[in-house]
């Protein structure tokens, strides 16, 4: 199971591309941090942290999910 992390210093995006059936939904709720034309895709540093929250909290696949950083 390949597992990618981005962090923004305050948490770490845990995104499991195997598990990514709507990449569009986030594209469309964060188009600064998910661009799928670029790499890395995923680039939390345009967004806050409450944003990204919830829009992690809100991916119907379950592909990505995050831990806070201490």
């Amino acid at each position: 199971m390949a597992v990618k992390e981005y962090s923004n210093g305050e948490i770490t995006i845990v995104w499991q591309p195997e598990k990514c059936t709507h990449s569009g939904i986030c594209v469309r709720t964060l188009p600064k941090v998910y661009n799928p034309k670029e790499r890395p895709w995923i680039k939390p540093e345009f967004a806050t942290t409450e944003e990204l929250k919830n829009q992690i909290n809100n991916c119907p696949s379950g592909a990505l999910s995050y831990r806070e950083n201490k």
